[in-house]
């Protein structure tokens, strides 16, 4: 008797396993998904004072429309500028990242935090660049 309940324990163990494992592999969870096409931009060298601004295109390649609560950066020299209205599934949209160098210098790393409704609620893009002295062309 004991060897019979042990047996049918271990199937209904063996089962329950690879039925969970089957579901969490077959589907993805339902919702909004954003996607980057890209999650950082180096700028490269730039001189100090220089004002940048690259665009972060993404994609909702969920299932339920996405809706961006809020984009924040560390500093007041990184200013963002997001959609505000839903992006429904299979739609594309922006987020336009501005950078103003001055006052920094040398190897600079901003992170911008996107936060939304999507099954992974903050996603994280950067930009980064190398600050030099400022041009003093047009001085002799």
């Amino acid at each position: 008797m004991k060897t019979l309940l042990s047996f049918l324990f271990g199937i209904f163990v063996v089962v329950f396993a690879s039925a969970q494992t089957t579901e969490e592999t077959s589907s993805e969870k339902p919702g909004p998904r954003i996607v980057f096409g890209e999650s950082t931009f180096e700028f490269g060298d730039i001189n100090q004072g220089d004002q940048v601004e690259h665009t972060f295109k993404f994609e909702n390649t969920g299932t339920e429309p996405l809706i961006l609560t809020n984009v924040q950066t560390t500093c007041g020299c990184t200013v963002p500028k997001w959609p505000r209205e839903p992006i429904l599934p299979g739609q594309s949209a922006d987020i336009v990242v501005k950078f103003n160098s001055t006052g920094k210098m040398g190897k600079v790393n901003k992170i911008i935090k996107v936060i939304s409704n999507s099954v992974e609620p903050v996603t994280q893009i950067s930009i980064t660049t190398n600050i030099l002295p400022k041009s003093n062309s047009g001085t002799l």
